[in-house]
């Protein structure tokens, strides 16, 4: 549930005075949203106003941020204080450690997310391409006609092994119905 800054700072002044504000909805008992609460001051304490404020867009972390971040947690400092020093959530922090012990370095480095393209060798043309030459538009229009040539000769290799393969099916065809029926004479003698 996301909460304006103006809640959160009127709960941490609360608990600042010992007392608890009314559990809102969406919390299941008050110890939960208690528990919150503690967070919200300690990353109040450590990061300033700028911790609790709600955010609009995820901090993308750089694969050397990261190495820091696990560095210290492996080096021996709590995780959960590491991760409230720089306004992060202890499971990222922890998903970090584990990535790090897995791959090392590697995995901290951010991967492309979703599905690969469909031809990941065709890269897109820079935009400031300057304008080819004539030789160059020469051995462009040489090369694309070459290119031609050779799959229509792929597609003529292609077309002639189908039909030897076709041959070969209605000979094996041919022999089977001979050897049956030679068998069928044998079975009736």
């Amino acid at each position: 549930m996301r909460y304006t800054l103006e809640f959160k700072l009127r709960c941490i002044e609360l608990y600042k005075q010992g007392l608890w504000p009314e559990t809102p909805y969406g919390f299941k008992n008050a110890e939960d949203f208690h528990k919150e609460i503690r967070k919200w001051k300690r990353l109040y304490d450590f990061n300033g106003i700028d911790a609790i404020r709600p955010k609009t867009k995820k901090k993308q972390w750089s694969a050397k941020e990261r190495y820091e971040l696990v560095t210290n947690v492996i080096a021996g400092k709590s995780a959960k204080q590491v991760a409230c020093e720089n306004g992060l959530e202890p499971s990222q922090l922890h998903k970090w450690v584990k990535q790090y012990k897995l791959f090392g370095y590697d995995g901290l480095v951010n991967k492309p997310m979703g599905r690969p393209r469909k031809n990941p060798t065709m890269k897109k043309t820079p935009k400031n391409t300057k304008p080819l030459t004539e030789e160059e538009r020469e051995e462009l229009i040489r090369l694309r006609s070459e290119i031609e040539y050779l799959k229509t000769e792929n597609e003529v290799i292609k077309k002639s092994i189908a039909l030897r393969h076709a041959e070969w099916d209605q000979q094996l065809k041919a022999k089977k119905q001979k050897s049956s029926k030679s068998s069928e004479k044998k079975d009736s003698n």
